[in-house]
């Protein structure tokens, strides 16, 4: 295949079974895997969606100046399109984004502020979304385009990770989704309403996240939990919930890596122990998908590492990983 551009190259309708991950012979795993992209996770077709959207409604033209608050991977995603298209991008992170992370945006391009203050509720995000008001009070000629209430975050899942995961296996008893901006779970729950009501949408949180209403506390990985409820995010959409810990996260990621030989980042770790969770709920012959936004290579340093593990977390009921100290 020959592609003009590289944010047009998305893969969506990767799937790799995990046979007796839930313990049950009676139940199918489909892990739909989105990081076999240029960006790496499934925020490149956020990032597309969003800016093809504001080009669109003239929002964005040739000079434009963006800027975009970001744990990693929608930022890298941002990064690699507004390089390609020619838009100087500033994106906004903290201190919990991964090294890799942050070191691919700059290589990118992109201009990154890393907020090392964290706000009342123990998170970062409204010390990153104050950060960006001041930028945009100081120049008013800063496009923000706002990934927490652009209804082209959603779109963008209802339009293809919802519907690829709709044309590849037809009968879908259960969708379980991390949840972080909940573009993915918004967009996934409108479209299942739609084409398949009797499909499950399974949402995942982090434990110490606000955004079903629960106290906020310490979370030190990226991608689920805000600590600011997200606008786009609609309670009555018809889904169920579920949080994890974080040591459970780590522990799922280091198992997946070591019985089916696949690294993958935080967000899929948490997924895949909701569904593990949750197995004994599912009626015998339930096919259920699980999405994995990314991948474990920007994780080396945290989620893989021992050291890092211990000094956030101390002894954990994790197996160690030989080898790794970074």
């Amino acid at each position: 295949m020959i592609f003009r551009s590289v944010h047009e190259i998305v893969t969506d309708d990767i799937f790799l079974v995990l046979p007796g991950f839930t313990g049950r012979d009676d139940v199918e795993l489909f892990l739909k895997i989105e990081a076999l992209n240029p960006a790496g996770s499934i925020k490149l077709k956020t990032a597309v969606s969003m800016i093809e959207q504001a080009e669109h409604d003239g929002i964005l033209y040739p000079g434009s100046r963006v800027i975009e608050s970001s744990s990693g991977n929608l930022g890298i995603a941002f990064a690699m399109v507004c390089a390609a298209k020619g838009y100087p991008l500033t994106i906004v992170t903290d201190l919990n984004a991964t090294r890799a992370s942050v070191n691919t945006m700059r290589c990118l391009g992109a201009t990154v502020t890393v907020i090392a203050t964290p706000d009342p509720g123990g998170g970062f995000l409204r010390s990153r979304l104050d950060n960006i008001h001041r930028a945009l009070a100081a120049d008013p000629d800063l496009v923000w385009l706002n990934q927490y209430a652009n209804p082209a975050n959603p779109r963008a899942h209802r339009t293809h990770t919802a519907r690829s995961i709709h044309k590849e296996l037809r009968k879908v008893d259960a969708v379980f989704v991390g949840t972080g901006t909940t573009g993915t779970l918004m967009g996934c729950a409108d479209y299942f309403r739609e084409h398949s009501p009797q499909t499950r949408i399974v949402a995942v949180d982090a434990e110490g996240s606000v955004t079903f209403g629960t106290p906020p506390g310490a979370r030190h990985l990226p991608g689920l939990g805000t600590s600011v409820r997200p606008p786009i995010l609609r309670d009555h959409a018809g889904f169920d919930l579920i949080h994890i810990g974080e040591v459970e996260t780590i522990a799922t990621c280091r198992e997946l890596a070591r019985r089916h030989g696949l690294l993958v980042g935080a967000s899929t770790g948490s997924v895949l122990a909701a569904v593990r969770r949750l197995a004994h709920t599912l009626a015998a012959g339930s096919r259920v998908v699980a999405i994995s936004p990314d991948l474990g290579d920007r994780y080396l340093d945290t989620v893989y590492n021992d050291k890092w593990c211990e000094s956030r977390y101390g002894v954990v009921n994790v197996a160690p990983i030989g080898g790794i100290h970074v």
